[in-house]
């Protein structure tokens, strides 16, 4: 099985973050920036929600910060208390009478959310699943980074790179050229890889995540897509899966660096746009491209896991027995790719094509734990500490199957349990979904 070299995710957001300039804006100025964010994003939805909170506790006992410190500040609900502050001295039918009981937002109350918001929420939505209310409670954190963002609070880590991507189309410094430069690289191995086709039926996404290092990924795609013999390309102008734009909150970098995926699959007539292992680009593009948009997409948008689980299922994908130490294997279930995807049977029937041993962890499917890295929170430096002690409940529940091996479908979550590895000096080989099915086509 080829190795994979994955960048450091920190080091690489602290290096962007260290040429960011900070807004100068006053703290008047912030607070109407975060209120105009907070209400623009107030849905009739989220008011339900919060008007519908019990205080029953159960989405603390859902995330995996809380379970993992026993903190009570880390409660899911809890994160959301600027957007509840603003709904009800704004929005709600008592607003009139709020605006005496309930203060307004300060600065220091927005300073102080950007740990709850940011590197103590992956928006794996493990919390809006558990809860008895039917609370969408991880949208709602994203309208309180939407607000902090706008008020010029996002971290400087997330924010230097969203700039970059909005304004550049790069990822720290990686964009067309790097993305041609390792395209030759994957040609020179023998592998073909149609770059800029005028006309395709497939566009497949990559991310400079994914080759910043080398090209391993990349040329895995190339040989399973090549191997199907679909008409399928790679655009210059709109390779880039991962989405800062969200991770940041910057609802304007969001829509814009979208609008390049949309913009490159209608110029090639693309019938299907295939999603590089990134689980928030999967959401960000499936879920809510076309709004930013305006209109419906004339294309279907599926992850990499799911597009080669549907080939599999057509008979079109044939792989042969999994070798090299994969024979018995569990399973990460991607949130974005799950919870928000309802994405489960495709990992499992490439692994059970591949003869491989699955033994499900404890909790996987709908309410398999977050790794802890998602969401940005593996960017952020001063996450490390909290990203630490929610990744030891996943390592116990891997140790607890007795598997060798973890894969997943990912590339965060193939980095975060790889940063588990070696913190823990662990013994466990972590692989990724495409990886897998690369070195084993039939």
């Amino acid at each position: 099985m080829s190795a994979t070299t994955i960048p450091d995710y920190g080091t690489l957001g602290e290096r962007a973050a260290a040429g960011l300039k900070p807004k100068g804006l006053s703290d008047e100025q912030k607070i109407a920036k975060a209120k105009e964010a907070f209400l623009a994003g107030m849905t009739a939805d989220m008011a339900t929600y919060l008007e519908s909170c019990i205080h029953c506790g159960m989405c603390a006992e859902a995330c995996h910060f809380y379970i993992s410190t026993g903190d009570a500040k880390y409660t899911p609900i809890y994160k959301t208390e600027p957007l509840k502050k603003v709904y009800r001295r704004e929005l709600s039918s008592m607003r009139l009478f709020n605006r005496i009981t309930t203060r307004d937002i300060t600065v220091q109350d927005l300073e102080d959310w950007k740990e709850l918001a940011y590197d103590s929420c992956t928006q794996c939505g493990r919390c809006s699943l558990l809860c008895p209310m039917g609370i969408h409670i991880q949208s709602m954190i994203q309208v309180v980074r939407n607000g902090l963002a706008a008020a010029g609070l996002a971290p400087a880590e997330l924010q230097a790179v969203s700039d970059e991507q909005k304004d550049k189309g790069s990822i720290l410094g990686a964009g067309s050229d790097k993305l041609r430069e390792v395209v030759e690289r994957v040609r020179a191995k023998g592998v073909d890889v149609p770059l800029d086709k005028e006309k395709a039926d497939v566009l497949v996404l990559s991310s400079a995540l994914d080759f910043l290092n080398d090209e391993s990924v990349l040329e895995a795609t190339a040989k399973v897509m090549n191997k199907l013999g679909v008409n399928w390309t790679i655009r210059s102008d709109g390779f880039e899966s991962a989405n800062f734009g969200a991770l940041s909150g910057d609802r304007v970098a969001q829509k814009r660096i979208s609008k390049r995926i949309i913009d490159a699959a209608l110029a090639s007539g693309a019938k299907k746009v295939i999603v590089a292992e990134c689980g928030h680009a999967y959401p960000v593009l499936r879920w809510e491209a076309a709004t930013n948009y305006g209109k419906e997409l004339p294309f279907e948008i599926l992850s990499v896991a799911e597009y080669f689980g549907q080939e599999l299922k057509a008979g079109r994908l044939k792989l042969k027995k999994a070798g090299n130490g994969a024979s018995h294997v569990t399973f990460h279930d991607p949130c974005k790719l799950g919870r928000m995807g309802g994405s489960f049977s495709e990992a499992r029937d490439i692994l059970n094509a591949l003869g491989v041993k699955l033994t499900e962890m404890e909790s996987h499917g709908r309410t398999n734990l977050c790794c802890g890295g998602g969401g940005g929170v593996s960017m952020l430096k001063s996450a490390l500490p909290l990203r630490q002690k929610a990744f030891e409940l996943k390592r116990q529940e891997v140790e607890r199957t007795g598997a060798p091996t973890v894969v997943t479908a990912c590339n965060t979550c193939f980095q975060t349990l790889e940063a588990g590895k070696a913190w823990l000096n662990w013994d466990k080989d972590i692989v990724n979904l495409v990886q897998l099915v690369s070195d084993n086509l039939a």
